[in-house]
């Protein structure tokens, strides 16, 4: 039976933690290492939701792609959703492993998922990052071809099908049609403007501020889906990685919706 540290060491394998950004939190939230896993659920974020479809679900692990232990907690109490949730997993013995920007930066990762829903070829990161540690090119965001060029209005009704997308925020663009695609999946506007660089028809992400939008319509698609929506395959990412390392395994993927925005 597979413990806590191998799970980890799986996953960091894929994704070594030194390819998170220096303001990240990823790796081991909560647990004890040495505990025998009896199952492990996947999700996008951690929180009681998520906790109690672990419960019942069998599962002692929760490996998600946002960190539940972000920002600094001074205090375990019952004052917010996070110190609620740790002590909902403390009491009932559930790990948790988040996989964040280091997942973003992996070969094969979260922006590689999304290049794979839309059948993109020639995929590589957007801004690469070579090390000695990795005999694959990792970095942030991906960018990628077409199979065949696409109407704009086309490739933009396609995006929102693929990704289940309730609304999605566009600029006003001037481009006829789609070929080359960059995308950075969650907060990913600041790879616009190496999109730009690197020819891109269309950038993908998850979120943009206002202001960013302005002055590219002889330049590029603005194509922004939502932060949830823009990642949420990565938890079929964390399936096949521990799938192939644990046949026997118990994996289950989340059925619970995390997304804390609401279209209506």
């Amino acid at each position: 039976m597979a413990r806590i540290k191998d799970v980890l060491v799986t996953l960091e394998k894929f994704a070594p933690l030194p390819l998170q950004e220096d303001w990240d939190n990823a790796g081991l939230q909560i647990g004890l290492t040495e505990t025998d896993v009896s199952g492990v659920l996947l999700c996008l974020d951690v929180n009681e939701d998520i906790v109690r479809e672990a419960q019942r679900e069998g599962c002692n692990l929760i490996v998600s792609h946002h960190p539940l232990l972000f920002r600094g907690v001074k205090c375990v109490s019952d004052a917010d959703y996070v110190q609620r949730t740790i002590r909902m997993c403390i009491k009932n013995d559930i790990s948790v492993i988040s996989m964040h920007t280091n997942m973003d930066n992996a070969h094969g990762g979260v922006n590689f998922r999304m290049a794979e829903k839309i059948e993109l070829t020639a995929v590589k990161p957007l801004q690469a990052v070579c090390s000695d540690a990795s005999p694959v090119e990792n970095g942030g965001g991906a960018i990628g071809i077409l199979p065949h060029p696409m109407p704009t209005a086309e490739f933009l009704q396609m995006l929102k099908e693929r990704f289940s997308i309730q609304a999605l925020m566009t600029n006003r663009c001037n481009r006829k049609e789609v070929r080359t695609v960059a995308m950075c999946g969650g907060a990913g506007a600041f790879m616009l403007d190496e999109a730009i660089r690197q020819g891109a028809d269309a950038f993908l992400t998850g979120e943009m501020h206002y202001h960013e939008y302005f002055g590219h319509e002889d330049e590029i698609q603005i194509a922004v889906m939502g932060h949830y929506e823009s990642e949420q395959f990565t938890q079929e990412v964390f399936r096949e990685i521990l799938a192939v390392a644990y046949p026997q395994m118990k994996i289950v993927m989340a059925i619970t919706c995390t997304n804390p925005i609401v279209v209506i």
